[in-house]
């Protein structure tokens, strides 16, 4: 059986994680947050003592690249919608990742595990398994083009960086944070451009994507606009 697959690819800020939550949710699919995938993979080096600090502070290991590739192929992982607490849950062989994978902390130990060829194979494959078990939303930058080009239904979510920038900036005021308007717009505009020209799966809309551009649109027009799109696909 050929579970159905929706992508959500596009720019960071565009509203993928968002969008993603609400549509696994509508449909009752599972949920794939990329972008976490590393932070997983780095998490889980550090905790079994394969990341040690001296590797993060640049010591070679030889044998480094193939544990944590083996770490990664032996991951039973899944992204579980709570509905009393409206969030999503990270489970690891069948029990909740507890710790807090958005740290710089953990973001550092992302990087260095992000850089190993051999685990980016591994990923490529641990996606793709999450496919074959339930209808799955993809979030990410190349979801629809590398990761599932046979995907049901494939979305291109973007807003201009001014846009983006203002919400970033919401956010983080919202939390209390003083924020620069014009470094944050600078950062912005320098991940579009490293993403757009990476050697590797460079960030741009499939053709047979929904483009949305979201810059003017609220959450619910989004969400509309995705709901009707993936009804026709799935019809």
């Amino acid at each position: 059986m050929t579970h159905p697959i929706i992508t959500i690819d596009g720019p960071s800020g565009a509203g993928k994680g968002t969008i993603a939550y609400r549509l696994a949710e509508y449909f009752d699919f599972n949920l794939l947050d990329s972008g976490a995938l590393y932070r997983i993979v780095g998490l889980l080096a550090f905790k079994q003592g394969i990341l040690t600090a001296d590797i993060l502070n640049g010591k070679t290991d030889d044998e480094f690249e193939t544990k944590v590739a083996n770490l990664t192929q032996s991951l039973q992982l899944d992204f579980v919608i709570n509905q009393e607490r409206q969030a999503v849950e990270i489970i690891i062989d069948g029990k909740p990742l507890t710790d807090d994978i958005r740290t710089e902390t953990v973001g550092a130990y992302a990087s260095k595990v992000a850089t190993l060829p051999s685990v980016r194979t591994a990923l490529l494959d641990v996606q793709r398994n999450m496919a074959e078990r339930t209808g799955l939303v993809a979030d990410g930058r190349d979801m629809g083009t590398v990761i599932f080009p046979q995907a049901t239904a494939k979305i291109f979510l973007t807003a201009s960086s001014q846009a983006r920038a203002d919400r970033r900036v919401k956010q983080l005021m919202n939390n209390g944070k003083s924020v620069d308007y014009d470094k944050i717009l600078a950062e912005i505009n320098a991940r579009d451009e490293q993403d757009q020209n990476r050697a590797v799966a460079p960030l741009k809309p499939a053709n047979d994507a929904l483009m949305i551009d979201s810059s003017d649109l609220s959450i619910d027009e989004v969400f509309e606009r995705c709901v009707a799109f993936i009804k026709e696909k799935l019809a």
